[in-house]
């Protein structure tokens, strides 16, 4: 009897432990996400929240280059590129970069943005305020779009020894298709 309570106990702990082992693989992906936008690992740029922003951002002398960079996945029939493939910014001051987009076939494209901001350490002082990327966007066929990014550099990156001597960050965007018969369920 002692043997089969025993191991009733080791297939409990067992079944219990591999439920949790079930749950935090489902958990990993979100904490990873909210520790990446948290600590900008990974390049992970920061989005501009008007209401927990105590104040606005000092604009400072030194400046710092932007290079933009944008890439289409093979399944995404589309061209897109950066209106101008580099930027000066003042630190602290908003900017806007033009993304261009065209859908190159003969039906309507719906795709979807990521980013990545390069050196890593850079990624929790570029914020973005406005971005396409925050929403899917839908071409027709032939149709070209013009597609703004307003964004700033934190002053913040100034004093932190990691990151201030920085003299160029690089915005990278990667387009691909988004399907819409999986979005409609």
């Amino acid at each position: 009897m002692k043997t089969m309570s025993r191991n009733a106990k080791t297939g409990s702990l067992a079944a219990l432990l591999a439920v949790a082992m079930v749950g935090l693989g489902f958990a990993a992906v979100p904490l990873y996400n909210l520790f990446c936008r948290v600590t900008g690992f990974g390049g992970t740029t920061q989005r501009y929240d008007p209401v927990a922003a105590a104040e606005t951002p000092k604009i400072l002398s030194d400046t710092i280059s932007v290079r933009f960079d944008a890439n289409v996945s093979p399944k995404l029939p589309w061209k897109f590129y950066p209106e101008h493939p580099t930027d000066t910014v003042s630190i602290g001051a908003r900017d806007m970069a033009i993304f261009i987009a065209e859908n190159q076939s003969a039906h309507p494209v719906v795709g979807t943005a990521s980013f990545n901001v390069t050196p890593d350490q850079a990624g929790k002082y570029f914020t973005k305020i406005q971005c396409f990327c925050f929403t899917q966007q839908r071409l027709e066929p032939g149709q070209q779009m013009r597609m703004p990014v307003l964004f700033f550099v934190d002053p913040k990156i100034m004093d932190d020894p990691d990151a201030r001597d920085i003299q160029e960050i690089t915005l990278s965007y990667t387009f691909h298709p988004v399907d819409e018969d999986k979005n409609a369920s």
